[in-house]
């Protein structure tokens, strides 16, 4: 592979995700108002796209509720400063089951939905970015499983082309890579793609470099990607995925540390993926660069 640094580098702040971080810092944003001043606040510091899910105010438990979509949607888009909106389109596929013993009936935790539930919120907020997970796949708890079929992708696929919002294609495996490559063959997502590798997420693919490049080297041509890794090596990603030619991502949903023992901020983590960035001698792009870049348009809710 020959080495193409990305010398126009776009940051994503995965502001609070929907693991169970909400009692590990008291960081992690949980309701919508701490969600929305924790996006505006890193893009402040330098995120040009912000990546939210929404919890539970109370319990900080993820939520699908369309409610505290809007208030945090309409937060970040009345806010002092720009970002590119990018919403969560993971829930709703969740499957727990028993024990291996007795695997049925399902357990405590599932909660499967259509597509069109799974995207109520995106076809109300209208964000400029929705993900897509793009494939099923066993997560570290012993008997949850993430699930995306072929038919509900398609499904899911189709109805965000609709909604003329880009699909953040979510790779957690080369095999959900080589999937969203049919999605795109098919007609059901537009090329060129928008693509984030998930790397070291039990049990997707491990963040050691030969399987990140890889994913890398099975990115079609004239896509756009951002990489991520998780705990300890988020930080160590930002360079690799610059110098492997890519964007980056950083937050709280990937990350509570700024360093051993210094609990992090969105904010914190943002402004030290910008000072590794620009250290490399690449340019931090803002929100305005991203939607040219992208052909994003910023739209007002439904």
């Amino acid at each position: 592979m020959p080495l193409q640094m990305n010398r126009e580098v776009f940051i994503t702040c995965a502001v609070t995700g929907s693991g169970g971080t909400q009692d590990r810092s008291p960081h992690v944003p949980r309701s919508p108002e701490a969600i929305a001043a924790s996006a505006i606040a890193a893009a402040k510091a330098g995120a040009a796209i912000v990546h939210c899910h929404v919890r539970d105010p109370e319990t900080g438990a993820p939520s699908r509720d369309l409610k505290l979509y809007r208030e945090v949607t309409e937060r970040i888009r009345d806010a002092d400063v720009d970002a590119v909106l990018n919403l969560t389109a993971g829930m709703g596929g969740d499957l727990v089951f028993g024990p291996p013993s007795t695997p049925l009936p399902l357990a405590e935790g599932t909660d499967m939905a259509s597509a069109e539930e799974r995207l109520e919120h995106i076809a109300a907020c209208v964000p400029e970015i929705c993900t897509l997970d793009c494939g099923t796949m066993n997560f570290a708890e012993a008997d949850y499983v993430m699930t995306n079929t072929p038919g509900m992708l398609q499904a899911m696929g189709s109805l965000i082309t609709e909604l003329g919002v880009q699909p953040e294609i979510e790779a957690f495996d080369s095999g959900q890579l080589w999937y969203a490559k049919r999605l795109v063959a098919d007609g059901i997502l537009k090329e060129p793609a928008l693509v984030q590798l998930c790397m070291g997420v039990p049990w997707g693919a491990p963040d050691d470099l030969n399987t990140f490049l890889a994913m890398v080297n099975n990115i079609p041509t004239g896509w756009t990607w951002s990489a991520f890794s998780l705990g300890r090596n988020e930080l160590p990603y930002v360079a690799a995925a610059v110098l492997a030619g890519g964007n980056v991502r950083v937050g709280l949903e990937d990350n509570l540390w700024l360093a051993k023992g210094e609990l992090a901020t969105n904010e914190a983590l943002v402004a030290r993926a910008v000072t590794i960035i620009e250290a490399m001698g690449a340019e931090v792009i803002g929100p305005d660069a991203v939607r040219e870049r992208l052909k994003l348009t910023k739209r007002a809710p439904q």
